[in-house]
């Protein structure tokens, strides 16, 4: 999926769109957020770990983790630059 094609979707799905990035060998603990977040990689890696499952993504990879979700960051000596969409649980059960 392209940058465009996936900010349209985040826009068709009601998601506020930041680019971001997070810098090398940053390690966050587990946390959750209190809204849904969508993720594509723009370059560098970011490996997501939810309990014991790891998963790792790279340039042109996206992923999304529903609000609520624990879940661990942690970057490598490449760091990870972004695009991001979030969108607040209350938008998203006032869109069904």
């Amino acid at each position: 999926m392209t940058r465009a094609e996936f900010e349209a979707e985040l826009v068709r799905e009601g998601y506020e769109i930041q680019e971001g990035e997070i810098k090398p060998n940053v390690h966050r603990e587990p946390h959750a957020h209190g809204f849904d977040a969508r993720l594509l990689v723009l370059d560098g890696s970011v490996t997501l770990a939810f309990g014991d499952e790891r998963v790792k993504y790279r340039p042109g990879d996206s992923c999304s983790v529903p609000a609520g979700t624990m879940h661990a960051e942690h970057t490598e000596a490449d760091g990870v630059r972004f695009v991001s969409g979030r969108r607040s649980t209350s938008r998203e059960a006032a869109a069904r």
